[in-house]
């Protein structure tokens, strides 16, 4: 559309002046530069992400691991609401099939009820930073049978992340604590996750455009040895990391998220068998 001279049709505006208006203009630009990049959380890790108060998203999941002569995948079904700007719970529904020695089953697996809250948020010219702790739960309503679908027990998880986010760079740090339940006489091992995250924007670009951010992620896994009766499990508990490629691409309020767990150290005792791969595919939208 060609411009406009104010002094071809009837001048600025009544009670605005050209210092006001370029005033104007400026501040729009400072909001505008202000706001928020676009919303991200890492593939694999933990994000302060939180969904809009009164917001609705709807998340289907994809994740399959390889680990010696065992395979697990799974879909689920993830559905979040944004009881606050600050505050958002959930429930995330799967279905399972793990192979394992030559025996395969498939079923229903632990629902899973979770919440997240930011604590803090700082908002600078295109960059935000926050903080949020997060808590989930798995309960035990996986089906029955062998090979097992579900931990056999009730789980919990407590989070607490940091992200930098701006207009061509993000960054993400995050430690979880995840309490495993008993089985029976088994005391199974609890587990530290420490997570290193990276992002880049190639072309920033305006919200109705389809948006690219490439991620790398570091994923370490520490698990506390196992007991049964009070004595050690043997081929329990150890160490793995993993250095984790990914991709988040979002167009308006649609979004997919995809990557790869690649493991580059792993120290587990006895004669465990170390992961070989994970891949995750995530489609999500919000309303």
């Amino acid at each position: 559309m060609m411009g406009c001279d104010p002094a071809r049709h009837g001048g600025w505006p009544r009670g605005v002046r050209r210092g006001g208006a370029l005033q104007m203009v400026l501040a729009a630009l400072a909001v505008a530069l202000a706001a928020p990049a676009a919303a991200h959380d890492p593939v694999f890790g933990l994000g302060p992400h939180v969904l809009y108060k009164g917001g609705f998203e709807a998340s289907l999941k994809w994740h399959t691991a390889r680990k010696g002569d065992s395979r697990d995948d799974e879909v689920g079904l993830e559905l979040t609401y944004g009881l606050t700007g600050d505050w958002a719970a959930g429930v995330e529904l799967p279905w399972v099939r793990v192979s394992e020695a030559g025996a395969s089953r498939a079923g229903r697996g632990d629902l899973q009820l979770f919440t997240k809250w930011r604590f803090w948020r700082r908002d600078g010219l295109g960059v935000q930073e926050s903080a949020a702790v997060a808590a989930r739960v798995w309960l035990d309503t996986a089906v029955d049978g062998s090979p097992r679908l579900g931990t056999g027990a009730r789980d919990w998880l407590a989070g607490l992340a940091y992200g930098y986010e701006s207009r061509r760079w993000y960054r993400w740090a995050s430690l979880r604590w995840r309490r495993n339940g008993d089985r029976g006489a088994l005391d199974r091992g609890d587990r530290i996750l420490v997570d290193l995250v990276g992002g880049w924007r190639p072309r920033p670009g305006g919200y109705l455009e389809p948006d690219t951010v490439w991620l790398l992620e570091l994923n370490g896994e520490i698990t506390r040895r196992s007991r049964r009766g009070g004595a050690p499990v043997a081929d329990s508990g150890g160490q793995e990391w993993f250095v984790s490629p990914g991709i988040f691409w979002t167009l308006r309020n649609y979004a997919v998220k995809a990557g790869v767990q690649i493991p580059v150290r792993s120290d587990l005792n006895g004669s465990q068998s170390g992961t070989d791969w994970r891949a995750l595919l995530v489609l999500e939208g919000h309303w």
